[in-house]
């Protein structure tokens, strides 16, 4: 049998690895230009959920790359509140707000500090006295009747106040008060509820993280002690359903007991979902919102760049890694150096969600065990590392052709 030379390959072969590797460049080089571009959207794409959902035994690491894996952060007010002021005054300084812009923004988040109203004089007998006197304050010299912006005037206390001057709501017509004076106090206390009913974003995000006893619990302190005396929250809630699944997580041993924690995972999320998503509406219409009192020149200073985070620059150099490397293999340019930079970045893909047995298997049609498709990418990626395909075509053969040693002259 004649010997047959292992460093040969047919030109057909050199074609298909070639065809392979442009196929490998382009489907990663799409990927990273459309992640880019959806970045100029109202859904950016982020790595965030992949490594929050992050399985396997490396579990942990990848959720934490992400700075808060459960949103926890979005459950703080203090927290929340930190972030929302810090993204209004990035947005007053990125759009060149003038000085009615910025005071918008402010009460936009944080809500007026008071509400005020012109109002000659108090109707006779009206005093501002009990709840009502903590909220409203009426300066004579000034001729201005003031509801503080951060207590707001309640309906209760608001009935008090028309109360003083024989005046119901529901039955009486204001039109038809004869006397001037209460007509014009019945008008402007109407006016002053009217304005302060408008929660802030901060206000509103307030109420539901600490003020809503069903987010936040209660306690009643006639039974203090008692079982009935403490009532959690639907955040602790979350928050202990966390600690006992990380738990439970720990110890698994039989398939049912993986299945039994599947269950729950998808309970927790469920929950989780049910409380982050209203606060995260309320950011979304936050900014909305204030987008919408743009001029068209502020406008054209193009949208806010995100806030640099742990989580950002993970996307950042998922996004640019996928592009520059796809772009690379397509062109043949340092074609080895690439494919390796490509098979580590798809390697860390892998890792985040492996099909080991004994842990959950990702989301999607794809039924595996160990070996998936993204680890065959990962493995064909590592072949061209040891193959010249970019001197074969692309432009690694020009610079190949500068080191090519140059055939010895005989005479």
């Amino acid at each position: 049998m004649a010997d047959y030379d292992i460093r040969k390959i047919s030109i057909l072969a050199c074609i298909a690895l070639v065809v392979l590797r442009l196929s490998i460049g382009w489907q990663l080089l799409y990927e990273g230009l459309w992640k880019l571009d959806s970045q100029n959207t109202a859904s950016a794409w982020t790595a965030e959920p992949y490594l929050k959902n992050s399985q396997g035994p490396l579990r942990d690491y990848f959720r934490s790359l992400s700075g808060d894996p459960d949103d926890l952060r979005d459950l703080d007010y203090e927290t929340v509140a930190a972030r929302w002021t810090g993204w209004a005054e990035r947005f007053k300084q990125h759009y060149q707000l003038d000085d009615r812009q910025k005071r918008i923004i402010d009460e936009m988040v944080h809500g007026s500090k008071d509400f005020r109203v012109e109002l000659n004089a108090l109707p006779e007998g009206v005093e501002l006295t009990g709840s009502v006197g903590k909220v409203v304050t009426f300066l004579p010299d000034e001729k201005r009747l003031i509801v503080d912006g951060k207590l707001h005037l309640t309906p209760r206390e608001k009935q008090a106040l028309l109360a003083q001057v024989n005046f119901n709501e529901e039955t009486d017509d204001v039109d038809a008060i004869q006397d001037e004076v209460k007509k014009d106090f019945v008008k402007k206390v109407l006016y002053l509820y009217k304005r302060q009913s408008s929660l802030s974003y901060l206000e509103k995000a307030l109420a539901s993280l600490k003020g809503d006893p069903e987010w936040a619990g209660s306690v009643d302190d006639k039974q203090k002690g008692t079982l009935d005396g403490n009532t959690l929250g639907k955040i602790q809630l979350y928050r202990d359903r966390l600690d006992r699944y990380e738990q439970k997580l720990a110890n698994v041993k039989t398939h049912f007991d993986q299945d039994h924690l599947d269950y729950d995972w998808k309970e927790i999320q469920t929950l989780r979902a049910e409380l982050v998503g209203p606060i995260r509406k309320l950011e979304s219409d936050m900014k909305w919102d204030a987008e919408k009192m743009l001029s068209t020149s502020q406008l054209a200073l193009g949208p806010m760049q995100p806030q640099y985070t742990a989580q950002r620059d993970i996307d950042l150099k998922t996004m640019w890694g996928l592009t520059i490397i796809g772009g690379l293999l397509l062109a043949g340019f340092m074609t080895r150096v690439a494919a390796l930079g490509g098979a580590f970045l798809l390697l860390q893909f892998y890792l985040a969600y492996p099909p080991i047995p004994g842990y959950p298997q990702p989301p999607g049609p794809e039924h595996a065990i160990v070996i998936n498709k993204t680890f065959i990418e990962v493995l064909v990626l590592l072949v061209y590392v040891f193959l010249p395909t970019g001197s074969w075509f692309g432009i690694d053969a020009i610079f190949s052709g500068f080191f090519k040693k140059k055939p010895a002259d005989d005479r």
